[in-house]
């Protein structure tokens, strides 16, 4: 017989019924959640579009918190399933503010189904979730929560916040694999989704991942990845073996360090360490500078910037995300920016940038 030419990938045994439970408890751990952990195949745009399917009906009243394209698409797919739809939007690049989430709850009429990013990748911003969730959980409303980009990157314990449908892809702070994400779901918001006729026999309907809860959690409907499956579970290995909140340690230091760094450098940070996200940090772009120039010139050094997206593309951003939350890429990122910023003719202290980050990373 001649060679085929097959490749040992496509040999990948199938992963075992068994496991897919116990990778669904792990992950319930590293969310701190008791509440149904489900397993999507595909990456977590699908999750949340998901969620926004299943909990999407004429009459359902959503207030959506827009920071990014993401919470934009939310939107968007709970009016296409007939639900009115109140998009609050944030000024671009910014967090929301927890006066105007106020006053839109209390400008009536009630809401159902409210809905936030936690932490934006698009614009290295962090919402105020806990005080959103407050405001929620005081006025009996479902809660959506888009956590793609914080799991691992900054505390989110479920269940002490009250978060009723948590959404996560672990290809972020975790370090795993991108074609897998999961979501944790309360049963208050169980009964909103089976409520009237769930959506059925798509995969964009959580009521028939319910199903594989409810026959004792086996293997997975359809055809499951296993590649994917045995990178996830690599991927808990390694978070859990490193701890949970040594991972979001390692985080909020990177994030910390590169913003130090770039203040010594005198370029700054786009918002302060409050409202910033751990996994990337935003820099205000000078005057007649775009980031395009700046990704530019890192890119010549081998280093990888990038623009902010959406209505934050005027931003550049450096990213301290899941492998790159270590001294070497903060470094990197920061002494790039600076070469980009003096190769455009602006003033840039790299020294100064160096010592304030080899201090952050000696302490």
């Amino acid at each position: 017989m001649s060679d085929l030419g097959w490749n040992p990938l496509h040999g990948v045994p199938s992963y075992p019924a068994e496991r897919y439970a116990v990778l669904a408890d792990r992950i319930g751990g590293i969310l701190r959640s008791r509440s149904d952990i489900v397993l999507v195949q595909a990456e977590a745009v699908v999750a949340l579009e998901a969620a926004a399917v299943s909990l999407a009906r004429p009459g359902l009243s959503a207030l959506n918190l827009v920071t990014s394209p993401y919470g934009d698409w939310f939107g968007q797919w709970l009016r296409r399933g007939g639900a009115i739809v109140r998009n609050l939007v944030a000024e671009p690049g910014l967090p929301v503010e927890i006066d105007a989430v106020a006053k839109a709850l209390d400008a009536g009429p009630h809401i159902d189904v409210l809905a936030v990013v936690h932490a934006e990748s698009a614009s290295g911003i962090l919402n105020p979730l806990p005080e959103i969730l407050t405001l929620a959980r005081a006025r009996g409303i479902v809660t959506v929560v888009d956590a793609v980009a914080s799991v691992g990157g900054h505390q989110l314990e479920v269940d002490d916040l009250g978060i009723d449908i948590a959404v996560i892809g672990p290809q972020k702070a975790l370090g795993g694999p991108a074609g897998v994400s999961a979501l944790s779901i309360s049963q208050r918001a169980w009964d909103l989704i089976l409520k009237d006729g769930a959506p059925r026999d798509s995969i964009l309907s959580l009521a028939d991942l319910k199903r594989w809860i409810d026959d004792g959690r086996p293997v997975l409907p359809g055809t499951p990845a296993p590649l994917e499956f045995f990178a996830l579970e690599a991927a808990l290995d390694r978070v859990e073996a490193e701890g949970l909140e040594n991972v979001i340690a390692r985080h909020a230091l990177a994030a910390s360090a590169t913003r130090a760094g770039l203040a010594a450098l005198g370029a700054g940070s786009w918002v302060p360490a409050a409202k910033a996200s751990n996994l990337v940090t935003a820099v205000p772009m000078p005057e007649g500078l775009a980031p395009a120039t700046l990704i530019a010139s890192a890119g010549r050094l081998g280093v990888e910037l990038a623009a902010g997206t959406g209505a934050a593309a005027h931003i550049l951003r450096l990213n301290h995300t899941g492998s790159r939350a270590a001294f070497q890429t903060v470094l990197s990122n920061v002494v790039a920016c600076g070469a980009a910023l003096r190769h455009a003719g602006r003033a840039a202290n790299i020294a100064a940038a160096v010592e304030v980050i080899a201090a952050a990373y000696s302490r």
